[in-house]
C-alpha cells in the first residue's frame, strides 16, 4: 500500500512539472510573438521617423522668393515640428508603456495597447508621406514640368509645320489660326517667366492651360481645311447644282413641291454660315458632322431627282399602256351592252349573268371615274410621278380584275353560242346516224322486225324532234338544248348498236341453219332442232334461233361457232 500511495505521488508531482513546462514555454511563445510585434512596431516608427521630409524640405529655402510658396514652407514645417516634437515621441511613449505590459505579463492590456499604437502609426505614417509628397510636388517639379513642356513644344513645332505646309488650305481662317499658335507660344514664355520665379502652383495652370490649347490645336490643323473646303467649295456648289436642277425639273412639270426644297437650301446657306462663322473663331464643335449631314443631304436629294425622272418615264409608259386597256374594255363593254337585248332574244340569260353584266360595268364606271381624277393630278401637279405611279399601277390591278370579268362574261356569251352550234351540227350527225340505221335495217330482208327496234327508233326519232324544237325557241336555253342534244345522241346511239347486233345475230343464225341443212338426214334429231331454229328465225326471235343452231351443230362439229364466225367475217369484209 505504501508503494501505490509513493507511485501515485510521483505521477502527480510529473504530471503537476509537465503542465507547469507547457505553461512556461505556451507564456514564453506568447511573449515572443508580441515582442516580435512590438519590434514591427519599433521599426515602423522608425521609418516615420526617417522619412526625408527635412532634406526636401530644405531644397524649398532655395525657391523662397515669393510669398506664396514662404507661406506654404513655414505651414510645411509647422507640420513636420508637429510630426517630430508631438506624434513622434507619442508613439515612442506608446511603445514603452506597451512593454511594459508586456513585462508584468499583462497581456490584456498590451494587446489594447498595440492596437492603440497601430492606429498612431498609421495616422503618424499618412501624416508624413501627405507632407512629403506636397513638398516633392514643389522640389520635383522642375525636372517634371520641363519634360512635359518639352513634349508640348515638340506638338506644338509638328502642328504648326502642318499648319504652315497647308497654309492655303486654311483660307480666311489661317489668320486666326497664326494668333492661336502665337498665344500658345506666349503661353510657353509664360511658364519659362513662371518658372524662373519659382510660381511653382501658376505653372501648373500654365501647363494645363498649353495642355488644353494643344488638344484643341491638333483638332483645328486636322479638320479646319476640310470644314473650308466643305463651306467655301464643295456645298456652294452641290446647293448651285440642286437648285440648278431643280428650277429646270419644274419648269419641265415635276411636281416636287413635296421635296421642300427651296427651303432646305436656305437652311443649308444658313447653317454653312454660321459654321463658317465659327470656325473664324476655331469654334469646331460638331461642324464636320453637320457638314456631312448637309452632303448627304444633297447627295440623296439628287438621286430623289433621278428616281422622280425615271417614275415619270415609268408612269408615262404604264399611263399610255393603261389608257389602251381601258379604251379597249370600255368599247368591248360598250358593245356587250349595246348588244344586250339581242343576246337576251337569242339565248334565255340567268338572273346571275344579268347581274354579273351590272356588276361589271359599275365596277369598270368607277375605274374611268378614278383615272380621271389622276389624269387631273398629273395635269396639276399636285402629286409626286412616284405616288402617281403607285396610283396608276393600282388602277391597273382593278382593269386586270374587269378584263378578267368581261372575258368570263364573253366566254359565257360565246359557249352559247358555241352549244348552239355545236347543238345544230350533233343534230345534222344524229340525223345521220339514224339514216344509217334503217338503211342498214334494209340491207338484209329480215323475216320480222321486233318490237323494240321500233320503240328505239320511235325515241331516237322523238328526241330528234325535241332539239329542233329546242333550236327553234327563242331565246334559247342553253342548258335544256345541251339535255336534249345529249339525249337524242344516245339514243340514237342505242338504236344503232341494236340494228348492227340484231343484223348480226340474224344473218348468224341464218348461216348456222343453211350449213346445218348437211348433217340433217345422217344426224338424229338434228332436223328436229334446226326445223325449229327456223321457225323462231321466222317469228324474229334471232338470239333463240342462232343458240339453238349452234348448240345443235355443235354436238356434230366440234368448234362451229368460230367457223361460222370467220365465214360471217369473211362474208363481210366481201361486202
Amino acid at each position: 500500500m505504501d508503494t501505490t500511495i509513493l507511485i501515485m505521488v510521483t505521477i502527480f508531482i510529473v504530471a503537476a512539472m509537465a503542465i507547469s513546462i507547457a505553461l512556461v514555454l505556451l507564456q514564453s511563445r506568447k511573449n515572443r510573438k508580441i515582442k516580435h510585434q512590438l519590434e514591427k512596431l519599433e521599426v515602423e516608427k522608425n521609418k516615420i521617423d526617417s522619412t526625408p521630409i527635412v532634406p526636401e524640405l530644405s531644397k524649398i529655402e532655395s525657391y523662397l522668393k515669393n510669398e506664396k510658396l514662404e507661406a506654404m514652407y513655414n505651414n510645411w514645417k509647422d507640420r513636420l515640428d508637429v510630426i517630430r516634437t508631438d506624434q513622434i515621441p507619442k508613439i515612442t511613449d506608446m511603445l514603452l508603456e506597451a512593454d511594459y505590459s508586456l513585462s508584468k505579463m499583462d497581456y490584456k492590456s498590451t494587446v489594447y495597447k498595440i492596437a492603440k499604437l497601430e492606429m498612431e502609426l498609421y495616422k503618424v505614417r499618412t501624416n508624413s508621406e501627405f507632407l512629403l509628397n506636397e513638398i516633392k510636388e514643389i522640389t520635383s517639379s522642375e525636372e517634371r514640368n520641363r519634360a512635359i513642356i518639352t513634349k508640348f513644344k515638340a506638338l506644338y513645332r509638328e502642328l504648326f509645320q502642318k499648319f504652315s505646309n497647308a497654309r492655303d488650305e486654311y483660307g480666311e481662317i489661317a489668320e486666326p489660326v497664326e494668333l492661336q499658335f502665337e498665344n500658345i507660344a506666349k503661353r510657353f514664355e509664360e511658364f519659362e517667366k513662371n518658372m524662373e520665379n519659382n510660381e511653382f502652383l501658376e505653372v501648373t495652370t500654365v501647363i494645363n492651360s498649353i495642355d488644353e490649347m494643344l488638344k484643341h490645336m491638333s483638332i483645328v490643323v486636322e479638320e479646319i481645311p476640310s470644314i473650308y473646303l466643305m463651306t467655301t467649295s464643295v456645298l456652294p456648289k452641290k446647293i448651285k447644282e440642286a437648285e440648278e436642277e431643280y428650277k429646270k425639273m419644274v419648269a419641265e412639270g415635276y411636281p416636287l413641291d413635296y421635296l421642300n426644297v427651296e427651303y432646305n437650301i436656305d437652311e443649308a446657306n444658313k447653317k454653312i454660315n454660321d459654321i463658317l462663322d465659327r470656325s473664324r473663331v476655331l469654334n469646331l464643335e460638331d461642324s464636320l458632322f453637320e457638314l456631312k449631314v448637309l452632303s448627304d443631304y444633297f447627295d440623296a436629294l439628287f438621286t430623289d431627282f433621278e428616281k422622280e425622272k425615271l417614275n415619270k418615264s415609268e408612269y408615262l409608259e404604264t399611263n399610255e399602256s393603261f389608257s389602251k386597256k381601258l379604251k379597249k374594255t370600255n368599247k368591248l363593254m360598250s358593245d356587250i351592252l349595246n348588244g344586250l337585248d339581242e343576246i337576251r332574244n337569242l339565248y334565255n340569260l340567268s338572273n346571275s349573268d344579268i347581274e354579273s353584266l351590272q356588276l361589271v360595268g359599275n365596277d369598270l364606271e368607277a375605274l374611268n371615274n378614278d383615272y380621271k381624277v389622276l389624269l387631273d393630278h398629273t395635269g396639276n401637279q399636285t402629286f409626286a410621278y412616284s405616288k402617281l405611279t403607285k396610283e396608276i399601277e393600282g388602277l391597273n390591278v382593278k382593269l386586270s380584275n374587269i378584263e378578267e370579268k368581261v372575258d368570263t362574261v364573253l366566254n359565257s356569251i360565246d359557249s352559247m353560242k358555241d352549244d348552239e352550234i355545236r347543238a345544230r351540227q350533233q343534230l345534222e350527225e344524229v340525223k345521220t346516224i339514224l339514216k344509217d340505221s334503217k338503211d342498214k335495217i334494209r340491207e338484209y330482208n329480215l323475216p320480222i322486225i321486233p318490237q323494240n327496234y321500233f320503240v328505239e327508233l320511235n325515241d331516237a326519232q322523238v328526241a330528234i324532234k325535241e332539239i329542233i324544237r329546242e333550236l327553234e325557241k327563242k331565246p334559247i336555253t342553253v342548258d335544256v338544248l345541251n339535255t336534249r342534244v345529249d339525249t337524242a345522241r344516245d339514243l340514237v346511239l342505242k338504236l344503232y348498236n341494236t340494228t348492227k347486233e340484231m343484223m348480226k345475230t340474224a344473218m348468224f343464225a341464218e348461216m348456222a341453219i343453211v350449213y346445218g341443212n348437211r348433217y340433217r338426214s345422217s344426224v338424229d334429231d338434228l332436223d328436229k332442232f334446226l326445223t325449229y331454229a327456223e321457225k323462231l328465225f321466222y317469228q324474229g326471235e334471232y338470239q333463240k334461233s342462232l343458240e339453238i343452231s349452234i348448240n345443235s351443230l355443235n354436238k356434230v362439229e366440234s368448234g362451229i361457232y368460230d367457223k361460222l364466225l370467220n365465214l360471217y367475217a369473211n362474208k363481210n369484209e366481201v361486202k
